[in-house]
Parts: structure tokens; C-alpha cells; sequence
């Protein structure tokens, strides 16, 4: 993440650039220069995830109750020092950075499968060197800040820009994470998570000024200069020839500096002597090698410009930013390729802030799209008004998205915003989703990866919210998944068609199932949820479990009737560690030992991770008929108590040794066994 070389140059070679600091006396200080004002951290929650999953095991699917804690330990220690936190969380990756999202995922990949390879040769975890976040962590976290009373908020573009954003025009503390990104941003003061000592709350601070004054340079040529450096909108390849030829008549190299230190030290020499000696006079392009490039340069350079911010390298009103009606749309052709590209996101749409586009271009703007059309993918286009915390005025806005209904988009927006749902604003507004790696095995062909397995309910979900007031999956459009399994190289995106869903009494429009009040509509918004796992036929035997039960049920149920590799034995190990899980302390959880670590339990614990992720966004598709709680993993599943009944089940054990010898446990495994084996279709064993 961030400017490439950046975060080892500071570290190495700029070592005055981070200054030890504590938020206690931070916050006291802001106190004392702002009488009640609340010092606020914004915390850009992606960049914490490894800091925050402190558990020492993290293969076996989570352990989701340590994680809580560990949560609610950090939340607590800002609190009693009189700091307020505000979370972000990304929302949805920007095109312009796709293929790095990509390239992540394929690295993950190869790391993923290494960590495969030592379980099987040495039947244990890895060391943390190999350390890789259990599947749904940012998803289940979001619910988790929120428990615990925390404001969290999810990003409608790149979290950075919205983290930056706010922490400027809310006079915040400062921002919380590890991006060197925030380095750039001309912003409220940046802390590094990695560094931090929760018991004391000393940090490193990363001071933007003194980076500047190493390098020569001012506040405004940092975005320039992250961009010749490369970053996650400029490929490192795009300016290579153009660094070294600055490093070739760079006179000052300095021998203790490594050569990327150098090469940024030269990038930076040439900016403040010669970029700067003809500024002004000269268009930038004229001065650097931009060529086709330049469209995406000048793109990449105005997403560090933070709403009423200028920069002194656009010197004039970008030609491309038109204002029809108060919608604001700005669009770039490069004259060398007819490519079109967006400038600017939706919180940038700010006349203040430059969007910036190449100056001799011609441009165009493109208003509408034929709803009726044959395309791919039907969309239409509609004002939205905007209503976001990080918001400067309210505007209203051109939207391009895949429904018409501006009411359903607003409330799917909120809610999205809110960090209250999953993925159904992306599938309502671009239709385009994504999910990154799991702990699958690509070399165990028997288990299929879990976007596949998931895959008939995410499809009757996008009817739900696609086929209009009837639900008719044939008139709806394709939606892109970028999700990550074996074998796919993630080139493009898989085009998913919609299925028919069967849902009894017909299937409810969104405005009923989001905004209705009337009676019964709790029955509706269930029987919605119940469809989306094809599970109508068993809503009353469903019903009739105790929370939390009615939700892992279901989840069992759909899981071993689509997956025909799944046994008995997998069933009576997820439904007792469910059981045992209820009666259990944090602190039994974590003296669990385990005799081995076995990978096909550790695929089976990432499989139904994954699938309580599903369920959230098949819950917040329907209108919410269940409740969180009824389906967050702290309440649901532990990795290591799983793995420790699913090694008892596979050696033979009774029912009674999974469920530590509690009758009335026997029972309800017992119970759920013959539910999810009388699920829809034939089972494939027997009790």
C-alpha cells in the first residue's frame, strides 16, 4: 500500500521523520488548545487488522472470541483517555486500482499455498511470519466496533482519500494506521498502528513537514512526487526510465543510502531544481515524459488534492470538470488511445478540489445510459443526494447505476456508509463485487473453494435486487465477481447471471422488504432470507431452533446439500463446537491445545466463516430479518474448539466425548442432524 519505497526509505534514511509521541499528552494538549472539542483519532481500520488479531492461532478459521476481546481492549484504553475513535473501512475497490487489488490476491495466493504445504509437512501452524488474517475479518469486524458502541464507517471510494478527508475538516487528533499514503495527504498528523504500545499509547508519528524538509521539497509536490515514485494508481514500471535518468544526473548520491533511498532523494532533487525553475511556464507535461500516460498521471496526482485543496502544479480550471444542474461529471479521453477515464470519485466531485485532467484533451461527458439497452449490463443514471459524515455541503450528484429506484439506491447507500451491510450497494449501484482469499487448499481438488459453494445464493440475492417489483431473474443484468478461487487468474471479472428465486407468495420489491412497517413483514423479509438458500420447505423446523442456531442450521443445512464431498463427521464437529462454544470463557478458549493441525479442518473452518459472511449480505438484502448477533462468529464458531472436534469426529469418537458428555447437548446434535440431512435434494450419508 502507499508510495513505493517510501515506508523503508523513512525508516532507514530519514529516521528524524518519526517522532515518538503519546496520545495521552496528545490529547491532553488538544484539550487545552480546543475547549470542548473531543480529540478524535480516525483509524483506518484495513491497515489495523494485523495488529488488532492478537490470538496465537489464525489458521484454523478464527478465534473469533479472543478477537473480541482484543477489540473491546483497544476501544477501552482510548476511551479512558478521553479519545474518541472513528473507524473506516474500505468499501469497494476504485477501477484505476484494480490491478493492484489483483496482484495482491495472486500474491496471497502463492503465500496461501506455502502455508498449505508446511501444515501438511509438519501438521502444525505456521510461525507468524506466515501470518494470514482468517477469512472475513474486516467484514466481521466492522460488526464488532459496532458493538462495542463504536461510530464505523465504510468508504464509498479508496478509504485513505475518505480517512484523510475527514480527519482534515474535523481538526482531528490525527490518523491511525500504516499507508504511507497518509504521508502525502496534506492532513491531520499520521500515527503508525505498528508501532503502537496500547498500555502506554506511545506511538510514532510520522511528521510530513520534516519529510519535506529532507527532500527539499514543500507540502504541495509530495502528491507529484509519490506519483513519479509509483503508487497503487501509477504502476512502478510507468516512470523507470524516467527515475533513473534522475538518478544518472543526480551529483549528491549518498553511499550509506540504499539505491531506492537514492532514487527518491533524486526524484525529489529534480522536482525542487529543474520541475520547479520552469513552473509555471511550462505545462507539466511539457516536463515530464507523460505520453500516453498522462490522463491517469494527472488522475493519480489529484487523489491526494482533499476537498478545498488546490495544487500549484494545475495552474488553471480543468477543462473536464462540467456542472450540469449541479451534477458533477468529469471525464478524460486521451487523444492517443480514445480511452476514456473518470477523473475524480464521489467525494471528489468538489469544484474546490482540482480534479484533474489533462489540459489539451478533448473532453467528453458522458450523461446517460439506455436502461431498455442490450448491453452487458443494463444501468441508468439518476441524481443522488449526498448525506455522508465526511460530506462538506450537501450536493446532489450524478449516479451511474444498476437500478432506476433513487429511494432504494439512498437507503442501500446508507446503510453501506453505516457499515451495516455487505456488498448489496456495490451489486445496486456498479454491479460489480469482490472477495479476496481464503484458506483454501488449491491443491485439494475434493472441497470446492467456498465462491463457488456460495456462489446459487449470491445469485438469487442479485435477483432479489435486480429483477424489480417481480423479481424476474431473465430481464436482470449479469453482475461482475472478482472473487478469488482455485484456478482463476483473475484477468476479468466472471459475469454471474441472476436465478429465479422461488419465494412463497411471490417475491416482495425492496421498497416492502427495506421500508416496509406493516404487519408481518418480518415473515416476508424471512421467508426472502430462507429462498435465497433454496431452504423454504424447512422455515418452520428452522423456526423452531433457539437463536443462535436458527442461522448455523440453515447454513449447515445449504452446505452439505451443495457440497457432496461434507460427512457426517464434519456435521457432528461443526454442530459441537457450536454447542460447546455457548458454555465456554474466553480464557478456556484460549488453553484449548490441539494435537495437530490438520488442512482439510482448516478448509472447513475458512468454508463456513465464509458462509456467515454470506448471510450477512443475504440479511441485509432482505430487509433484516434476523439480527446480527444471530450470526457473528463470536457467537457461532471458534477454529480451534472446531478443529479439536473435528479431529475427535474423525478418530471415531461418540457424540457424547464431542459434547464433553452433556446429554442435553447429545440431543440437539442429534436434532440438527437429522434436520440438515432431511435438507432439499438427496443426502449423500446416512445417520
Amino acid at each position: 500500500m502507499g508510495v513505493r519505497g517510501l515506508q523503508g526509505f523513512v525508516g532507514s534514511s530519514c529516521p528524524h521523520v518519526c517522532t515518538a509521541v503519546n496520545f495521552k499528552e496528545l490529547a491532553e494538549r488538544h484539550r487545552s488548545e480546543h475547549p470542548g472539542c473531543t480529540p478524535t483519532v480516525v483509524v483506518d481500520a484495513m491497515c489495523c487488522l494485523r495488529y488488532w488479531y492478537t490470538p496465537d492461532s489464525w489458521i484454523c478459521g478464527g478465534q473469533w472470541r479472543e478477537y473480541f476481546s482484543s477489540l473491546r481492549e483497544f476501544v477501552k484504553t482510548f476511551t479512558t483517555a478521553g479519545i474518541k475513535l472513528i473507524f473506516f473501512f474500505d468499501g469497494m475497490v476504485e477501477q484505476n486500482k484494480r490491478d493492484e487489488w489483483v496482484k495482491r490476491r495472486l500474491k496471497n495466493n502463492r503465500e496461501i499455498a506455502r502455508i498449505f504445504h508446511y501444515v501438511k509437512s509438519h501438521k502444525e501452524q505456521p510461525g507468524r511470519n506466515m501470518f494470514f488474517i482468517p477469512s472475513g475479518l474486516a467484514i466481521f469486524t466492522r460488526f464488532a466496533l459496532k458493538t462495542l458502541g463504536q461510530e464505523t464507517l465504510c468508504s464509498l471510494q479508496e478509504a485513505d482519500y475518505e480517512v484523510a478527508s475527514y480527519g482534515l475538516q474535523n481538526h482531528c487528533l490525527g490518523i491511525l494506521g500504516e499507508d504511507t499514503d497518509y504521508l502525502i495527504y496534506n492532513t491531520c498528523p499520521y500515527f503508525s498502528i505498528s508501532e503502537l504500545c496500547l498500555e502506554s499509547l506511545d506511538t510514532i508519528m510520522l511528521c510530513r513537514e520534516k519529510l519535506c524538509q529532507s527532500l527539499g521539497l514543500s507540502l504541495c509536490d509530495l502528491p507529484l512526487l509519490a506519483c513519479l515514485l509509483g503508487n497503487d494508481i501509477i504502476p512502478e514500471g510507468m516512470f523507470e526510465s524516467f527515475r533513473y535518468k534522475c538518478l544518472s544526473s543526480y551529483t549528491s548520491v549518498r553511499e550509506n543510502f540504499d539505491k531506492k533511498g537514492n532514487i527518491i532523494l533524486a526524484v525529489a532533487d529534480h522536482i525542487s531544481k529543474v520541475l520547479h525553475l520552469h513552473q509555471g511556464e511550462k505545462k507539466l507535461e511539457e516536463m515530464l515524459p507523460l505520453g500516453p500516460n498522462r490522463a491517469l498521471f494527472y488522475k493519480g496526482v489529484a487523489s491526494y488534492i482533499l476537498p478545498g485543496q488546490k495544487s500549484p502544479w494545475f495552474f488553471q480550471k480543468p477543462k473536464g470538470v462540467v456542472t450540469l444542474n449541479k451534477q458533477v461529471v468529469s471525464m478524460c479521453t486521451d487523444p492517443d488511445s480514445n480511452q476514456k477515464l473518470l477523473i475524480g470519485t464521489d467525494s471528489e466531485f468538489n469544484l474546490e478540489a482540482p480534479m484533474c485532467t489533462d489540459p489539451d484533451s478533448k473532453q467528453e461527458v458522458l450523461i446517460c445510459t439506455d436502461p431498455e439497452s442490450t448491453q452487458e449490463a443494463s444501468i441508468c443514471t439518476h441524481p443522488e443526494i449526498k448525506q455522508d459524515p465526511m460530506d462538506t455541503e450537501p450536493e446532489i450528484k450524478q449516479q451511474v447505476t444498476m437500478v432506476s429506484d433513487p429511494e432504494i439506491l439512498k437507503v442501500a447507500r446508507a446503510h453501506h456508509v453505516q457499515a451495516e451491510s455487505y456488498l448489496v450497494y456495490n451489486v445496486l449501484s456498479s454491479g460489480e463485487v469482490e472477495c479476496g482469499n481464503s484458506l483454501e487448499d488449491a491443491l485439494d481438488r475434493t472441497l470446492p473453494g467456498q465462491a463457488q459453494v456460495y456462489r446459487p445464493v449470491r445469485q438469487r440475492v442479485y435477483s432479489l435486487l435486480l429483477g424489480g417489483s417481480q423479481g424476474d431473474a431473465s430481464t436482470c443484468p449479469t453482475v461482475k465477481e472478482w472473487f478469488v478461487y482455485s484456478g482463476n487468474p483473475l484477468r476479468h471479472p466472471d459475469l454471474v447471471r441472476p436465478l429465479q428465486m422461488n419465494i412463497p407468495g411471490g417475491t416482495p420489491s425492496l421498497k416492502l422488504l427495506w421500508l416496509s412497517t406493516e404487519p408481518g413483514i418480518q415473515v416476508r423479509r424471512l421467508d426472502a432470507l430462507l429462498a435465497c438458500f433454496d431452504l423454504s420447505s424447512l422455515k418452520e423446523e428452522l423456526q423452531a431452533l433457539e437463536s443462535p442456531f436458527q442461522a448455523l442450521c440453515c447454513l449447515l443445512i445449504y452446505l452439505f446439500v451443495q457440497v457432496d464431498a461434507l460427512c457426517l463427521e464434519d456435521l457432528h464437529a461443526f454442530i459441537a463446537q457450536a454447542l460447546c462454544l455457548q458454555e465456554k470463557s474466553t480464557a478456556q478458549l484460549m488453553d484449548l491445545q490441539l494435537d495437530h493441525v490438520d488442512p482439510r479442518a482448516v478448509q472447513l473452518g475458512s468454508l463456513l466463516v465464509r458462509g456467515l459472511t454470506t448471510l450477512v449480505l443475504v440479511n441485509s438484502a432482505c430487509g433484516f430479518p434476523w439480527t446480527a448477533a444471530d450470526f457473528m462468529p463470536w457467537n457461532l464458531f471458534d477454529g480451534k474448539l472446531f478443529h479439536q472436534k473435528y479431529l475427535q469426529s474423525e478418530k471415531g469418537h461418540a457424540v457424547a466425548v464431542l459434547v464433553e458428555q452433556n446429554l442435553r447437548r447429545a440431543e440437539v446434535v442429534t436434532h440438527h442432524r437429522q434436520r440438515s440431512f432431511r435438507g432439499p435434494g438427496s443426502p449423500r450419508s446416512t445417520p
